[in-house]
């Protein structure tokens, strides 16, 4: 799934010209199954062939590039794939379950309230309800999705940057990046949900087994009103980055973060000479959701 001759490290600049930055383009390795997801599904795929399960189950939204990436990924390996939707089947699918189901995934949908219970089940108890399937956590949350994101840093030139700054829904490609961290290395992580001020302590919690992980830090005030929140100000931000740097991002994670680099950048909180690399975790696909015109860019 990952051909690493599809990344680059693209040059990005805030609005005011005066700081620069790098962008790791995750987003371009595969059409579909891009950005960090790759990375996050690889030992879950490993972990199913190696326990002779015929497939994986997990969980999603309408729009989500979980969900969407999981589907292509599991037929690329030969597995079958089950998808928990939060809320009732429309009459329409979204463009997100459309490819999905295309693609082979069995699709079911049960009630927001069945969902969480679902959703919030131990491991042993949703074994039990699918037998034959691995588990995988929304997003591609857990202890394997943080060692398979930790094979980006094998793609960053060593020593190359000061600071690695990706956004965070679970945290868990954060905790990946950190778990593998070169010495003097250091993390930023740009919360895109509201309210959940205990990120970083979640973070901490899927290192503790880790032999040493870098300085890093949380930051929660760039979420736009939270997971999945969007308004005209950040599409207009959205369509400025691309047309200074042709760089596309998502309404969901990237275009909050590289909105929030430049606001940093502006605060002072990197100094001018400091070398700071944005992770692109994918997800342009989402954008789909947005009304045709929004973005410059898709």
């Amino acid at each position: 799934m990952i051909r690493p001759e599809s990344i680059s490290f693209d040059d990005a600049s805030s609005r005011d010209g005066r700081f620069d930055w790098k962008v790791m383009r995750l987003d371009l390795i595969d059409p579909v199954i891009s950005g960090n997801k790759p990375f996050k599904l690889s030992e879950y795929i490993s972990s199913a062939k190696n326990s002779g399960h015929r497939g994986m189950v997990t969980f999603g939204g309408a729009w989500s590039n979980h969900i969407h990436a999981t589907a292509y990924a599991t037929r690329l390996a030969g597995m079958k794939s089950i998808g928990i939707i939060r809320g009732e089947r429309p009459a329409i699918l979204s463009p997100t379950l459309s490819d999905a189901e295309q693609a082979g995934m069995e699709l079911r949908f049960i009630s927001r309230t069945d969902y969480k219970d679902l959703r919030d089940l131990r491991d042993e108890s949703l074994e039990e309800a699918f037998p034959g399937y691995t588990l995988v956590p929304e997003g591609g949350a857990g202890k394997p999705g943080m060692r398979g994101a930790a094979g980006i840093m094998e793609y960053i030139p060593s020593a190359a940057f000061d600071w690695i700054v990706c956004a965070c829904g679970t945290g868990t490609t954060l905790a990946g990046l950190i778990s593998a961290a070169k010495v003097g290395q250091q993390f930023l992580g740009i919360s895109v949900l509201k309210g959940h001020t205990g990120l970083k302590s979640d973070i901490n919690d899927m290192l503790k087994y880790t032999t040493e992980y870098a300085h890093f830090e949380v930051i929660d005030r760039f979420h736009g009103g939270g997971y999945a929140k969007y308004d005209d100000e950040l599409i207009n931000y959205m369509n400025d980055f691309h047309d200074r740097t042709g760089i596309p991002t998502d309404i969901i994670y990237t275009g909050k973060l590289m909105r929030a680099i430049d606001m940093l950048c502006q605060e002072g909180v990197f100094p001018p000479d400091v070398r700071v690399l944005a992770i692109h975790s994918g997800g342009l696909q989402g954008n789909r959701s947005l009304s045709h015109g929004r973005l410059h860019f898709s």
